[in-house]
């Protein structure tokens, strides 16, 4: 099989983080690392065996058949349509773009020069919320409630809370319920930081279902869970230790009965990677598409009053 040629532009947390799981899978040489900071560059790209490069200029003639983008949002789109217009495969960070305007760049792009274009929406690749996706499958969902809490990220500078945590969040919530969101009620603070730090997000979904998001960056410990209530059981979640737990059989008298529901042990980026390698080699439809990026986009832009 032919080996694929990625390479991973922006040096920061996530990117380091791609990079070092794009080393552990088959079939794939990452190759290059680019980041403006020098320094930086040079010392992920030794790290993982590759060659750094300073410039966008220079990523986007390396030669590559895939590259990851994990620059600032801002970044995202004119960085994306130079790659896909060398023909380069592409995997973008979440959120796609800084607008619905560059996002649709993005999208067309890669269809007009026939290139895969996946966005980088890790949670759904977490054991955790394929394990609720599986247990909720037959079922009405009534529900769903998720809470992504934690301390102020010192790696934070140019989005609030919604911007990037909740399109973690909004993606789940589409994702479980194969609906979309067509009604926002936002309720935004900000306490610390410049921008919004915490949120109380509710929607409705076009098949009905009501969702809340709890999102903020000042509780001193972070929490992840989503709960699911459908017509016949109650599906509890915590997304960092992956446990899973099922409540039914409610009776008259308040008793009920519960099952642990068995998620796989994977790293999440890691499945994230395989199946964007998996649609490059395949043609088939990517897990997380453009058009998808678009969707959880607009949903915070809304929340944003944007």
């Amino acid at each position: 099989m032919q080996v694929l040629k990625i390479g991973v532009a922006g040096a920061g947390v996530m990117g380091r983080n791609h990079a070092r799981v794009l080393t552990d899978i088959r079939d794939v040489e990452l190759t290059h690392v680019f980041d403006p900071d020098a320094v930086v560059a040079k010392g992920v790209a030794e790290a993982y065996g590759a060659m750094p490069v300073t410039s966008a200029e220079a990523f986007v003639e390396a030669g590559l058949d895939a590259a990851v983008i994990a620059t600032p949002n801002r970044t995202h789109a004119d960085l994306g349509v130079a790659l896909l217009e060398r023909g380069v495969h592409v995997l973008v960070e979440k959120p796609i773009a800084a607008t619905v305007e560059d996002a649709q760049r993005l999208i067309d792009a890669a269809k007009a020069n026939d290139r895969v274009l996946m966005v980088g929406q890790v949670e759904r690749f977490n054991p955790a919320v394929e394990a609720v996706k599986r247990a909720i499958a037959d079922e009405d969902v009534i529900s769903i409630q998720i809470t992504r809490v934690g301390p102020f990220p010192p790696r934070m500078g140019e989005v609030g809370v919604v911007i990037d945590l909740a399109v973690h969040d909004i993606d789940i919530i589409r994702h479980l319920t194969d609906s979309e969101i067509v009604e926002v009620q936002p309720q935004l603070a900000r306490t610390k930081a410049e921008r919004e730090d915490t949120a109380l997000l509710q929607f409705r979904l076009a098949n009905g279902t009501i969702a809340h998001i709890t999102t903020n960056w000042v509780t001193p410990y972070k929490t992840r869970t989503l709960q699911v209530a459908t017509k016949a059981k109650f599906v509890v979640a915590d997304l960092m230790t992956r446990q899973v737990t099922e409540y039914f059989g409610q009776q008259p008298d308040g008793t009920y009965s519960t099952r642990g529901v068995h998620s796989w042990p994977n790293e999440p980026l890691k499945k994230e990677l395989e199946a964007f390698v998996h649609a490059i080699r395949t043609g088939e439809t990517p897990a997380v598409t453009g058009e998808d990026g678009l969707r959880n986009l607009e949903v915070a832009l809304r929340c944003l009053g944007e």
